[in-house]
């Protein structure tokens, strides 16, 4: 066989108490298979009296899973030896114990889980939020979120029904999480973002600033002051001040409200945003939401929202648009440039960098910006280089050539058949 162990398929050459780690894993997080009588090389090996050993798996899962998860058994016949197929269902009781600790796969591994995970199965298993749970303080302010309502949806003054239509009030009596978070302060540790304003390199730090134990919102609003402070400046044309961004404003502030939004709360960690002089990265801990894939996460309008409260507030406050457009809107802001975001996505984190993109303010086509990128990519070219990198025939090149020399973005260098032209 050419099969390879993937996250959610193991394989085991002989019936071992080892696969049960794997059987609490898959009942944690996602449906899988383990198949005996392969061994990790993918080659066949066989399990003699199959039927009698299923019984045992059967039996073992029984008796050492805590709660029993959702399992079937098939016996299959391959080249005249017989393998035995468990394939384990993501259970809804989480979390699924053996031996009294529970497990999660990495990659092709099985791991135990930290106390977080852990925490965070259990919530999932009574069916809650962990921003619907309630918050470590009751005695809350929210003059913040009630000038915001004021300014965005008429609200004259904020009291208990809406913080009730808002979701931050259980109606069991007590504020949540999400209102917590959503308050003028909270006692909740690494609820912030960590800002740090590189220089030159990394060893020279600029500016840094922790925003910690304060409203969402005010967080939010600081960061972006910080962007505005970094990369955002003004130049004279004529008689008036232009304001000019190194960086679209619109995709820093979808990016942060994407990684206020999506964050996994119940963990240790900053939002952490590192200010470069070529670039911004926001780093927003935990992974993908559970039913999202990277491909839906970055191509598709579909939202799993890991925290919906907090979501819905974003969302009535404007901050947010639609729920699932944020990675698009992100897109478009760059549709003009050359350099392209990056969205770098691990099992603990989403990275989104944003690259500064001066060339952004140039008025330029897009065959224009075609010929701009080549250049951008080489020292020099010539305008036959051009002709075959770009596919353009020999007058169009000319005429772009001509119309980006007359707006003084590249230069002409030399003369006849040796001209060649770079970037000024």
């Amino acid at each position: 066989m050419e099969a390879k162990e993937k996250y959610n398929l193991e394989f085991k050459a002989k019936v071992a108490k080892t696969f049960l780690k794997t059987v609490s894993a898959y009942a944690n997080y996602n449906d899988g298979e383990i198949i005996f009588g392969i061994d990790d090389n993918g080659d066949l090996t066989g399990i003699n009296a199959a039927k009698d050993e299923s019984l045992r798996i059967e039996n073992m899962i029984n008796d050492s899973i805590a709660p029993v998860p959702d399992f079937g058994i098939e016996v299959r016949e391959i080249d005249k030896k017989e393998i035995i197929i468990l394939g384990v269902k993501k259970g809804k009781d989480t979390p699924y114990y053996y031996q009294g600790k529970t497990y999660k796969r990495s990659d092709t591994s099985t791991i135990e889980v930290d106390r977080f995970e852990l925490r965070r199965l259990a919530i999932e298993g009574i069916n809650i939020d962990y921003e619907e749970r309630k918050a470590y303080s009751q005695n809350l302010r929210f003059s913040k979120l009630e000038s915001q309502l004021k300014e965005k949806a008429g609200i004259k003054k904020i009291n208990l029904d809406i913080l009730k239509t808002l979701n931050l009030y259980n109606k069991d009596g007590y504020y949540n999480i999400a209102g917590e978070l959503l308050a003028d302060e909270n006692d909740m540790g690494f609820s912030g973002i960590d800002i740090v304003k590189f220089g030159k390199g990394i060893n020279k730090i600029l500016y840094r600033e922790t925003i910690s134990h304060k409203s969402l919102l005010t967080q939010y609003d600081r960061a972006i002051e910080i962007f505005m402070q970094y990369y955002q400046y003004e130049e004279i044309e004529g008689y008036n001040r232009v304001r000019k961004e190194l960086i679209p404003k619109e995709a820093f502030r979808e990016s942060l409200a994407n990684a206020i939004v999506h964050r996994v709360w119940d963990t240790n960690s900053y939002i952490q945003i590192a200010m470069y002089e070529d670039r911004i990265e926001i780093n927003s801990p935990g992974g993908l939401p559970k039913g999202i894939s990277e491909e839906e996460y970055l191509y598709g309008n579909i939202s799993v929202l890991r925290n919906p409260i907090i979501a819905g507030v974003f969302y009535r406050l404007d901050i947010i648009e639609k729920f699932g457009t944020g990675i698009a809107r992100i897109n478009k802001e760059y549709s003009r440039s050359i350099s392209k975001p990056g969205f770098d996505i691990s099992e603990n984190s989403i990275k989104i960098v944003l690259p500064v993109t001066e060339f952004d303010k140039l008025e330029l086509s897009e065959d224009e910006l075609l010929i701009y990128g080549l250049l951008k990519a080489e020292t020099e070219l010539s305008r036959g280089e051009m002709d075959s990198k770009s596919g353009f025939k020999k007058s169009k090149t000319l005429r772009i050539i001509n119309s980006l020399v007359d707006k003084n973005i590249i230069q002409k260098l030399g003369k006849g058949a040796g001209t060649t032209y770079k970037l000024k």
